[in-house]
């Protein structure tokens, strides 16, 4: 990310932007990329306003455009009523904010965010979340984390890289449908009945059952069907013909970090996902 933005200079290979090379055209790629680090500049003594008004000079927006492009990115970023106060004394979600407000002062193409929720809480991380994908309707909006429930609420599209090499890439669906093996369902019944798990056994499809135990009365099945079938409407057929009161039936889902724990597995490498 680093080099993308043009930090850091690369060592060897070939990074483009928009069909630019970073090492030969990195003015012209930092024009069309708004970036906020994990721990981004901010002036703590200057007022919000201020501060914007600074960044949009250092970006060079001519004086005829410097308002309207204060205008937009306070809107965007929900910074009205915060203006005319210190940047110390905002909350560590407004500041998130403002950073974002910093990078997208000049109307980038492009957006790199790195951990643009660490240290926020639940609900400041809804608030940028819900920010970031308003954003990403309109930019190429480019996150990385290590959190990944917020790589399945904010993003369309999963790049995991370990040890600097590209491991998977996709829709967070089209990860959890490859990376799926056999089909895992628990089913809770209202009570012990018998020979249940061998009745269960005997179904169509079905590779594996294993008795749970339950709270109370009830009893719990994990249930694992062959690869690629779908028995749940089976499951429910047999429990209606043997009379059985089904509380609950649920699929197991393979998550992203049960994915992205799969394709790091080497604690030598530093893994990311955007």
């Amino acid at each position: 990310m680093k080099i993308l933005t043009g930090y850091v200079t690369p060592t060897y290979g070939s990074v483009k932007v928009k069909d630019m090379q970073v090492s030969t055209h990195p003015m012209e790629i930092k024009r069309l990329i708004g970036y906020m680090p994990q721990s981004f500049p901010l002036y703590e003594d200057m007022m919000v306003i201020d501060y914007l008004r600074f960044i949009a000079e250092m970006r060079e927006i001519p004086p005829s455009k410097l308002r309207s492009a204060l205008s937009q990115s306070v809107e965007v970023c929900g910074l009205e009523d915060v203006l005319g106060r210190s940047i110390y004394e905002l909350s560590h979600g407004y500041q998130q904010r403002v950073g974002l407000a910093q990078a997208l002062i000049h109307d980038p193409e492009i957006l790199i965010l790195d951990e643009p929720t660490s240290g926020l809480d639940p609900n400041q991380i809804r608030g940028i979340r819900n920010l970031i994908k308003s954003i990403g309707e309109e930019k190429t909006v480019i996150l990385s984390t290590h959190i990944l429930p917020e790589v399945t609420a904010t993003c369309n599209r999963v790049v995991i890289i370990n040890d600097g090499k590209l491991v998977a890439d996709g829709t967070p669906d089209e990860l959890t449908a490859r990376e799926q093996g056999a089909a895992r369902i628990t089913l809770t019944l209202d009570k012990a009945y018998e020979d249940a798990a061998k009745i269960l056994q005997s179904v169509d499809f079905v590779k594996n059952v294993q008795e749970l135990g339950g709270p109370g009365s009830e009893s719990r099945y994990l249930i694992e069907a062959q690869k690629g079938q779908d028995i749940r409407a089976k499951i429910f057929q047999c429990a209606v013909s043997n009379q059985w009161v089904v509380l609950e039936m649920s699929v197991e889902q393979v998550s992203l970090e049960d994915i992205f724990q799969k394709l790091t597995q080497s604690d030598a490498g530093r893994s990311e996902a955007a």
